[in-house]
């Protein structure tokens, strides 16, 4: 059991877990025969009620309560061994093997840690606890019979969990890539850091045993909790929410990069396409992106009667020795050539309604490239190009 006089973050940490267990009830019930989803509910349930009855205002109302001391010992023991073996379970139906594998291993590790919890219990009433213990029980009670059997008990059936699961969490870890890998790389230590618990936990009551007081180090393992929990949240969050949080941020970047054409593009009359504002704060990434995307497709397309051809091939011209300069390609030189033609059609459109009668569209290749010609909207190459062949446009227009 932990020590310390605060119990709000064991409070908030257990009720945030039980929260989530709650939200995949629904899951749970309509796939109820998936082992791996029943490991996942089943390792939240015990992380959740671990945090709330291992404060030590908990262990004090249980057994006042019940009106038995210490109860809460073997209760929390037994929850603590239940999410051991929930935590192995869930890394053996988490990582990719032969089906009968699978379920064997997982039918050993269920009998196993459900015979541990039975064997901590009967300990308990066994044994005799008269005084009550929040924060020393392992050491006050380590020569007592059957309560030194249920306290070593305890501590090396989470250990040998935690070590197994770390060794598995860096074994598979070699085979898969990119957030999996991360997050599997940042369990094994974590669960590392519950045997170091574990182990420092073992010290003290082997002191005990051998009429030696090493009870500070009861005090030292609490601290390896909270690194614990940090980890093992990062570790499993990791794998589940970074790819959907690398994908959003891809497009975010795709929006960033589309905003030069966008603001070039935002008033272009788009006659047949109606052009909705969607409020970013409460639209996601992709269908922003999608409605963005659908907007410049039809401002292109509705600019397509003011293109200029013989703009285009004058600009491509001179683009091209820019490009050339600047470590560019012909392909540079076209982007840029397009650009300058649909700012100046954009003037067009807004100064004359009359069409250009030999107007040419932008070929389907290029008006798909639109990260492309966004960017050479902001280039300075674009920009100087635009001005100099929208002045004898404008000649042109005043006479």
């Amino acid at each position: 059991m932990s020590s310390g006089t605060g119990n709000l973050g064991f409070y908030a940490c257990g009720s945030i877990l039980l929260a989530v267990c709650a939200m995949k009830l629904p899951a749970l019930v309509r796939r109820r025969h998936d082992m791996l989803l029943r490991a996942a509910c089943l390792l939240l349930l015990a992380a959740g009620c671990l945090m709330i009855l291992a404060a030590p205002d908990s262990i004090v109302e249980l057994n006042r309560r019940t009106g038995i001391s210490n109860v809460a010992a073997p209760v929390v023991y037994a929850i603590t061994t239940a999410f051991s073996g929930a935590s192995l379970l869930l890394i053996i139906n988490w990582r990719p093997a032969p089906p009968e594998e699978t379920r064997h291993a997982s039918r050993l590790c269920i009998t196993a840690y459900s015979l541990t919890i039975i064997a901590i219990i009967l300990l308990f009433w066994a044994g005799s606890a008269p005084v009550e213990q929040v924060a020393l029980f392992d050491v006050y009670y380590a020569n007592t019979p059957y309560l030194r059997e249920m306290i070593v008990l305890y501590l090396v059936a989470q250990g040998v969990a935690m070590m197994t699961a770390s060794a598995l969490c860096w074994r598979w870890s070699r085979e898969v890539h990119s957030f999996l890998r991360a997050g599997l790389r940042i369990l094994a230590p974590a669960y590392l850091v519950i045997v170091s618990y574990d182990v420092i936990r073992l010290v003290a009551v082997t002191a005990r045993l051998t009429g030696h007081d090493l009870d500070f180090l009861i005090k030292v393992s609490v601290q390896f909790a909270p690194l614990a929990s940090l980890l093992g949240a990062i570790g499993f969050t990791l794998p589940l929410a970074g790819p959907r949080m690398a994908e959003t941020l891809h497009t975010v970047r795709q929006l960033r990069q589309l905003a030069p054409l966008n603001k070039a593009l935002e008033h272009v009359a788009t006659p047949g396409a109606i052009r909705t504002t969607l409020p970013w704060w409460r639209t996601p990434p992709d269908v922003l992106l999608t409605g963005r995307k659908t907007a410049l497709y039809d401002a292109i397309l509705a600019l397509a009667p003011y293109y200029d051809p013989a703009v285009r091939e004058a600009v491509r011209a001179a683009a091209h020795h820019a490009a050339l300069d600047e470590g560019g390609d012909e392909s540079d030189a076209a982007v840029t050539a397009d650009a300058v033609m649909i700012m100046i059609a954009c003037e067009r459109q807004r100064t004359s309604p009359q069409p250009q009668p030999d107007a040419a569209p932008l070929t389907a290749r290029r008006t798909q490239d639109l990260a492309r010609l966004s960017q050479a909207m902001n280039s300075s190459t674009t920009r100087d190009l635009y001005e100099h062949h929208l002045s004898p446009q404008k000649a042109a227009h005043h006479d």
